[in-house]
């Protein structure tokens, strides 16, 4: 089969396409023919050479992966060959404590597919049984590769971490990424009031047409002072995943007793924090890492439903995506990024 095999890290050259073998399911493990996945942020850190998941060489990228069943391995017995599917990106062991209590995106053993072991950049991907879910016939294969990782943060941002409620007004940062798309539409069912930001005139088009009630050019504007022109009090809520390039900016736009939400820091690690502002004002900064089955299964529902819907921004087949990692850190796209083995 053909994969994009990442064998050091480095820059987008470094993800070569090879012929290998192709993978045999083992026991509780099925064998996806993968008909889409996706380009996450998480795939230019490991690429790059982030430790945290325990990636080893040589591998494969990968987060999303949606396509049919080709092969199960012994002992699953909830799927079969032709089945429509796609994988919910955790790795968690339904068996400690964090995961009993529904809290299973902090299990002790997490992990995330593409990162911790090999993931969808190739014609066939193995996944555990229980990470795999039947794909509704109604979302296309796309789509199915579109949204799991990127609606499960955002939701577990929104709703189960800063627990946003309806007539509250959020503040998303980089509305137009992945992330921020599913920010603003969750949002907006939730019957929050929302500011979004962008770093060019077309991403702001788009995040108006998402459903933002107010627009900021991030590149030309403070976002703190546009926001005190909107509500001069600030927001309840900030959603972050940029981190030094704007997360002053974002708890200065908070109101007394409002909360940051981040799960990410796409410009860095390390941030200068004025004290004052988080002790005089009690706000409440919340870390947050991907989402739990139960949120997946309701967003399902949701994109299901015509609810939620996953903007994609270009599609790469699996030769070029090389250029896709380009597209992402040049930070051109707006929506989701699909790669098409």
């Amino acid at each position: 089969m053909k994969a994009a095999v990442l064998r050091e890290p480095g820059g987008p050259e470094v993800l070569k396409i090879e012929d290998i073998k192709r993978p045999e399911p083992g026991k509780g493990e099925v064998l996806i023919r993968v008909h889409a996945t996706s380009v996450n942020h998480l795939d230019i850190w490991i690429r790059k050479g982030l430790t945290a998941y325990g990636t080893k060489y040589p591998h494969i990228l990968g987060a999303d992966i949606a396509g049919i069943v080709e092969e199960v391995g012994p002992d699953v017995q909830g799927f079969r060959k032709g089945d429509r599917v796609f994988v919910d990106p955790g790795l968690r062991c339904f068996r400690c404590e964090s995961c009993l209590s529904g809290n299973d995106n902090i299990c002790r053993s997490f992990g995330i597919i593409g990162a911790t072991i090999k993931g969808g950049y190739a014609e066939y991907a193995i996944v555990p049984e229980i990470n795999v879910l039947r794909l509704p016939e109604t979302i296309d294969f796309k789509t199915g590769a579109a949204f799991p990782l990127t609606y499960q943060t955002s939701w577990h941002m929104l709703i189960g971490r800063a627990g946003l409620r309806p007539g509250e007004t959020v503040l998303v940062i980089g509305g137009a990424s992945g992330i921020g798309i599913a920010a603003i539409q969750i949002a907006k069912l939730t019957g929050a009031f929302v500011i979004a930001t962008a770093g060019d005139e077309r991403k702001l088009e788009i995040i108006k047409t998402q459903g933002a009630d107010y627009v900021i050019n991030h590149s030309r504007e403070s976002i703190y002072e546009k926001v005190k022109t909107i509500t001069p009090e600030g927001v309840d809520v900030v959603f972050e995943h940029v981190g030094p390039a704007t997360l002053m900016e974002s708890i200065r736009s908070l109101r007394k007793g409002g909360r940051l939400v981040i799960c990410g820091a796409t410009t860095g690690p390390e941030v200068t924090v004025d004290l004052r502002y988080l002790f005089s004002r009690q706000l409440s900064i919340l870390g947050s890492i991907m989402g739990t089955r139960a949120e997946l299964i309701k967003i399902t529902s949701l994109v299901e439903k015509g609810l939620l819907k996953p903007v994609i921004d270009s599609v790469f087949p699996l030769d070029e995506v090389s250029e896709a990692h380009r597209k992402m850190e040049d930070r051109k796209i707006a929506g989701k990024i699909i790669i098409v083995p």
